[in-house]
């Protein structure tokens, strides 16, 4: 027997391990498939899915094509027709370089490709299996490349086992395919979901890529940036201060037309907004930025979505003055005077506080504008208004209602009313609650006191409320003054269309309008007053897809949603009323002690730990 352990890997194992970096889940592949077919020259692509890419992914394009024998080759390990020396990984224009996604693809996938070029009469058609070339023949097929990718893992069951939900790995595929749509608007890009038309993006500029995709709202929405130095040159979109979300979504950076992610050109951004956005918004935008490929690094990670810069501060600081000058222009801010010396210089970047004539009619908003109003601060004629309706409502609801509960495990031992309360439980006639930090509600008991996070505790109330709802009736509605129109997205438009019967039994009067637009009539009457309409609603999508692996039922996850995105904030000013009512009604929940996501309700502090505090 032979003493030497180290031998080389068989091509089958080794091409499998490579494709556990390059190939992740369906959305992988598709953006392998669909950058090859933009290097090819396409100007046509079209992308077929079948159980949310576990079973097919298919991409037809009208580009370039391959020879016989180089379409035998592109499915080797390294093989690529983007680099020849080590020096063009510094130079490169095409997304893809490595020449690794077609053989991880075929090492894990069985796969068909047909492929023509123009100045062939007939095609090469290859099918190939786990790597192993099982049939390779001339086909009569139309100028450029078909790759259809079938039963994806279907050899390492281990990783299709943790493959996610359909609506998942879908949203996942979607993502990618509208990063690729935007870098290139030129290019017609179909979208085909089990044997129907999902999404058809035509050809035509930025501005018209981007309202096809996020919806006709955009229109007066997009801020264009544009900026060209010595350095580099951008350009773009960015949002309008009301175009901002409460979530991450909607912000795309490109460098030389590849999508990528950075943290730290996100801050240049926000800090570019100032005062215009509250600390809880992100603001929309998608910038495109042009630089020498050997000022940058994309060898950094098989997904090529991480970039190292040679010198990032100086991107910074161009970046966040060219859309604060985009901004300025818009009268959205003060301009900023690239008169004054070089406003892109590597040390500094000048702004000019100097505003044109109808900037300084129109007051900038500012966050103080947008906060709720605080207790003690003066009160708007219409909060004042609300707050009155919610207090005698609240009141009449939750008249003489008493919760005996057991403080120590949150379980609730007897609900009365108008009983003489002989619990340590807080009651809503003894000492008054009040509110710390406009986070936390102290309410005495007879033992010491409770320490409430509102935020937590709103949510298990309107997650049980809403729970019970969808089980058993249609919960009221409040109608709208005025109905408003919510624009989405496709994709957006598509989840919303799903959740329209359980949103309208929840109390929402919802009606699709078509072309991704719904009519919002009317919103729970539990929710009226102190939300907008459209705001919960979008946040109740992105939060939906935020939280779409719960392993729960669909009204479960659903009750869970709504509750994270209607619950009162941190940082919301409450009524001694409205605290009362928010206590007697978490202590009449059949699990007050904690939130949906498991964070604790309240906390118990009693006397005697803070005698021993004391005593040190």
């Amino acid at each position: 027997m032979s003493d030497n352990l180290v031998q080389l890997l068989p091509d089958a194992i080794a091409n499998q391990i490579a494709a556990g970096e390059v190939i992740q889940r369906p959305a992988s592949v598709v953006k392998e498939l669909v950058e090859n077919a933009v290097d090819a020259g396409a100007d046509e692509i079209n992308l077929i899915i079948k159980d949310a890419g576990k079973n097919l992914i298919q991409v037809i394009d009208n580009g370039c094509g391959m020879s016989e024998t180089d379409a035998r080759m592109s499915l080797e390990r390294h093989a690529t027709s983007k680099l020849r020396t080590a020096a063009d990984l510094f130079s490169l224009h095409t997304m893809g370089f490595r020449g690794e996604a077609l053989a991880s693809i075929v090492a894990i996938a069985q796969v068909e490709m047909k492929t023509r070029r123009a100045t062939d009469d007939l095609g090469t058609r290859i099918a190939v299996e786990g790597s192993e070339v099982q049939a390779q023949e001339p086909v009569a097929a139309p100028p450029g490349t078909s790759i259809a990718v079938r039963n994806l893992f279907y050899n390492v069951p281990a990783r299709r086992n943790f493959l996610k939900s359909d609506s998942v790995e879908l949203r996942h595929i979607r993502e990618e395919y509208i990063r690729i749509a935007l870098a290139h608007p030129s290019v017609r890009f179909d979208l085909h979901v089990n044997d129907k038309l999902d999404l058809s993006l035509v050809s035509g500029n930025l501005r018209q890529r981007v309202i096809a995709i996020f919806g006709k709202k955009y229109r007066d929405l997009l801020v264009p940036i544009e900026e060209a130095t010595d350095v580099l040159s951008i350009g773009g979109y960015v949002g309008k201060p009301e175009a901002a979300r409460k979530s991450k979504v909607g912000q795309f950076f490109f460098i030389n037309d590849r999508y990528i992610r950075s943290s730290y050109l996100h801050h240049a951004v926000t800090m570019a907004y100032d005062e215009l956005l509250s600390k809880e918004s992100y603001p929309f935008y998608v910038i495109f930025l042009e630089i020498d490929p050997a000022r940058i690094d994309v060898n950094v990670h098989p997904t090529k979505q991480e970039i190292k810069f040679e010198d990032e501060r100086l991107i910074y600081n161009y970046l966040k003055a060219t859309i604060r000058h985009g901004l300025g222009r818009a009268s959205i801010m003060p301009t900023i005077d690239f008169e004054s010396d070089n406003p892109f210089s590597p040390s500094r970047t000048s702004y000019s506080p100097t505003m044109s004539q109808s900037d300084s009619e129109q007051p900038l908003p500012s966050k103080m504008n947008r906060e709720t109003p605080r207790s003690g601060s003066p009160t708007p004629p219409s909060e004042a208004k609300r707050h009155a309706n919610n207090l005698r409502q609240w009141e009449q609801l939750y008249e003489n209602l008493e919760v005996e509960v057991d403080t120590d495990t949150g379980e609730v031992l007897q609900s009365r009313l108008g009983q003489e309360e002989d619990t340590d439980a807080p009651s809503p006639h003894g000492r008054a609650p009040f509110q710390l930090h406009h986070r936390y509600i102290v309410s005495a008991i007879k033992s010491g006191w409770l320490l409430i996070d509102q935020q937590a505790a709103h949510e298990r109330i309107l997650y049980e409320g809403f729970l019970q709802t969808l089980r058993d009736k249609p919960a009221t509605s409040q109608t709208s003054l005025f109905p408003q129109t919510l624009d989405l997205a496709h994709a957006d438009a598509d989840l919303m269309q799903s959740l329209l019967p359980q949103l309208n039994q929840l109390g929402f009067d919802l009606e699709a309008f078509g072309g991704g637009s719904f009519i919002v009539r009317g919103i729970p009457a539990e929710l009226a007053g102190r939300n907008n309409e459209l705001d919960l609603l979008e946040r109740l999508l992105q939060q939906y897809k935020t939280n779409v692996d719960l392993s729960s039922d669909g009204h479960d996850r659903l009750a869970r949603t709504l509750a994270r995105a209607a619950a009162i904030k941190r940082g919301t000013g409450l009524e001694e009323t409205e605290m009362r009512s928010l206590i007697d009604r978490l202590f009449a929940c059949e699990q007050p002690r904690v939130a949906p996501n498991g964070k604790k309700c309240f906390i118990k502090y009693t006397l005697d730990e803070v005698e021993r505090m004391f005593a040190g």
